[in-house]
């Protein structure tokens, strides 16, 4: 599958919409693991923002987390262009793919800007010394060359003609962010943005709420039905999106105790489950 061609404004691609463990889980043969609805067929939360861009034979991209499904997302869905990574934490479901994009590197000739908070980069400098800290290494290898940005809560930064406003969240007892991120500029009148990002949640803070107002879309953690400390349930996650009002919302980090077909037909109107591969704009 190739990479959609972004019209005036960007778009959002959704590379993986499963919860840590990926669905189809290893072992498992229940029914959502061995559906044939492609799905019910999950990678690990993480998404794309696909910029048009005449400079470049590409669309500019922005990965929203690095997850260790990120070689496959990129064959599958086309992607040909890294130009910048925001993070949200720092687990490894979201971070565990950052030595692939070293490709890209190659491709591009130029490197990528990386952002995420103290806690997150401190991780990635600690994992990835071979990337950070590339003259310890033995041998001069392939490794990725990447440009880091620290960012604080509710401190806006732009990329690429895009504003992100980190949202403070809990997922259980960790600070995590999300993300408000908006169009410097009107765009066209199916964009998605200004869009909130908000995987591997437990609870909003009550300071965070005003970053939601105005919203055309929010993504949202859904995990399953049944209570987890560190995500929230799908009811939990309905009655959320039903209190921000934003013009659609879709729930990622799906575990296999919820079908694709099953559990959206049991939905309120203008709420949706994403899937892989899903573009919005």
């Amino acid at each position: 599958m190739t990479a959609p061609d972004p019209r005036s404004s960007p778009l959002f691609l959704f590379l993986g919409t499963g919860t840590s463990a990926g669905i189809p889980a290893i072992g498992c043969e229940c029914a959502v693991c061995t559906s044939t609805d492609p799905r019910d067929q999950r990678m690990r939360t993480s998404a794309a923002i696909l910029i048009p861009d005449p400079a470049t034979p590409h669309p500019r991209t922005i990965l929203l987390d690095t997850g260790p499904d990120l070689r496959q997302q990129s064959l599958r869905f086309g992607l040909k262009r890294c130009d910048a990574i925001v993070y949200t934490h720092n687990h490894v479901d979201h971070t565990f793919g950052l030595d692939e994009v070293r490709r890209f590197n190659a491709v591009q000739n130029s490197p990528i800007d990386i952002f995420a908070d103290d806690h997150t980069l401190g991780f990635l400098k600690n994992v990835y010394r071979h990337i950070f800290d590339r003259r310890h290494n033995i041998n001069d290898s392939f490794v990725a060359s990447l440009i880091a940005h620290h960012i604080d809560p509710e401190a806006p930064f732009d990329v690429l003609g895009l504003r992100f406003t980190p949202i403070p969240l809990l997922h259980g007892r960790l600070p995590v962010l999300g993300f408000r991120i908006e169009e410097s500029a009107p765009g066209h009148p199916d964009s998605p943005f200004p869009l909130a990002y908000c995987t591997d949640v437990s609870a909003i803070p009550t300071d965070s709420w005003r970053h939601f107002a105005g919203l055309r879309t929010l993504i949202l953690d859904a995990l399953r039905h049944r209570h987890h400390p560190t995500h929230l349930t799908l009811d939990q996650a309905i009655t959320i999106a039903g209190r921000i009002g934003a013009r659609q919302s879709f729930f990622v980090h799906m575990a296999h105790d919820l079908g694709h077909e099953a559990t959206q037909v049991s939905l309120p109107d203008r709420m949706f489950l994403a899937h892989d591969g899903l573009v919005l704009g």
